[in-house]
């Protein structure tokens, strides 16, 4: 186990529109605002389309991650997730879980990893700044090597 207790900054209220690309809108506006960590509570809307991680296939080793992705379309979505830093390539490293259902499916649920996705209508994104010291973000994320190069979520400059 692993912690940090933390200060929070500024409170937003993001609301992406019909079209917009999810992840681009979120890390554009985080650089707008100059918010390198915080963490999103939850989130709600439609997406046009979205790439999830996922197989359709036998897992061939249940105990690593899975890299492979899915393509689902028309999805009612609520997920949540963390804004870090990091610091190899100096940009903000969101990570971000869904919850969806397929519209066309009788709802049919999705539930994983978030790698893309195109806002259909609209998705309303609280974002809550978390603060660190003068040296840094309060939150990084960086690759284990020898956790299968998973990035990890680290507290401050030193980890």
């Amino acid at each position: 186990m692993r912690f940090a207790q933390v200060r929070t900054g500024r409170q937003f209220v993001l609301a992406l529109d019909h079209g917009e690309d999810f992840l681009e809108g979120l890390t554009q506006f985080c650089a707008d605002q100059d918010i390198r960590a915080g963490y999103i509570p939850t989130f709600v809307g439609g997406l046009r389309a979205a790439r999830l991680v996922g197989s359709c296939e036998p897992l061939t080793d249940p105990e690593a991650p899975l890299w492979e992705e899915v393509h689902v379309e028309t999805l009612e979505a609520l997920g949540g997730g963390t804004l870090a830093w990091d610091p190899e390539k100096d940009c903000l490293a969101p990570h971000i879980h869904v919850a969806a259902g397929l519209k066309a499916k009788s709802a049919e649920g999705r539930v994983s990893h978030l790698l893309g996705a195109t806002v259909q209508f609209i998705c309303e994104i609280p974002i809550v700044e978390v603060v660190g010291d003068d040296d840094g973000p309060a939150l990084t994320r960086r690759r284990s090597a020898d956790l299968y190069d998973v990035p990890l979520l680290g507290f401050g400059k030193s980890s």
